[in-house]
């Protein structure tokens, strides 16, 4: 499969965060703690260098524990701020003020020097479409000030909120990157439904899904769907498709509509949690523990 969606008003929008960052005192990016790297924008870097960096693991419910612990891990190491929230029930939100606060000290210190006292934080809030970032900010605020939807592309435009007399959001659409160089990244970002359904195949999805959760969690669909977990990912489809009755014309087995079953399983969480990607560190002791770990967790 090959993925690339980049649609025009994302050129606005990137030129848009180019021309406001000046205002800005630290950027906070939401990336799906599911696939952490995959859904953080390279362009964000280059956009936010020289500005306190935060990065947010959203929906970390939905993924393997021991893995986001990991993922926070490597981005300290990187030199970012990070926390863990789920966005949706509010799970760690409240949190994200001090977290704010510290990555701001300096800044914040360096005003009291100068004399200028309770003026707020400026934070730009950034993300790829569909990683929850609406939803953020309107569990950040505690009311519903951004638009939010489970498509991509929902939120058009920039607006300030002001969440009290210290901390102002900018909101931002959300934006990818105009070309995928690894296309597995493209494939991850499918999976969690960061690209539009229209330009997607869903049974190609389905398969690809399948092999990688044969491959990495193994018996996760045979025990979600109490199916023969065949090593055929197309086998396992048609076992899926047989078990949830979706048949066509013919009596014959309805693999898209299994796929569409499926995938949306996954996004959801009710396959369980699954993490796509998995953060290697320079140091192979932690690597090595890092994937002992997820093996005890999925026994």
């Amino acid at each position: 499969m090959h993925f690339q969606w980049y649609p025009g008003h994302m050129t606005k929008a990137k030129r848009m965060m180019q021309e406001d960052i000046k205002l800005i005192d630290v950027v906070i990016e939401l990336v799906d703690a599911r696939i952490p790297l995959s859904s953080k924008n390279p362009d964000i870097d280059q956009i936010a260098k020289n500005k306190s960096r935060i990065i947010l693991l959203n929906k970390h419910d939905l993924a393997s524990q021991q893995q986001t612990n990991a993922w926070k891990t490597w981005f300290e190491e990187k030199g970012f701020f990070v926390a863990l929230v789920n966005s949706k029930s509010g799970a760690g939100v409240k949190h994200v003020h001090e977290v704010i606060q510290l990555a701001c000290k300096e800044k914040i210190e360096r005003d009291r020097k100068r004399g200028i006292i309770n003026r707020p934080v400026r934070a730009m809030v950034v993300g790829i479409p569909n990683v929850g970032k609406s939803t953020f900010i309107n569990s950040f605020a505690g009311r519903a000030c951004a638009k939010t939807g489970n498509k991509p592309g929902v939120t058009k435009g920039k607006q300030w909120i002001r969440l009290n007399k210290n901390v102002e959001l900018l909101d931002t659409p959300g934006i990818l990157w105009p070309k995928f160089e690894d296309q597995m990244v493209g494939l991850r970002l499918a999976f969690i439904g960061s690209i539009k359904e229209e330009i997607l195949n869903i049974t190609e999805l389905s398969l690809e899904l399948i092999k990688f959760l044969q491959e990495h969690y193994k018996g996760m669909l045979a025990t979600k769907y109490e199916i023969e977990e065949s090593g055929d990912p197309v086998a396992t489809l048609t076992n899926i498709a047989a078990k949830r009755g979706c048949k066509q014309k013919g009596d014959l087995p309805d693999l898209d509509k299994a796929a569409a079953i499926l995938v949306d399983d996954f996004r959801n969480g009710r396959i369980g949690r699954v993490t796509l990607e998995f953060p290697v560190f320079e140091e192979k002791e932690k690597t090595d523990d890092v994937v002992e770990e997820v093996k005890e967790e999925n026994k």
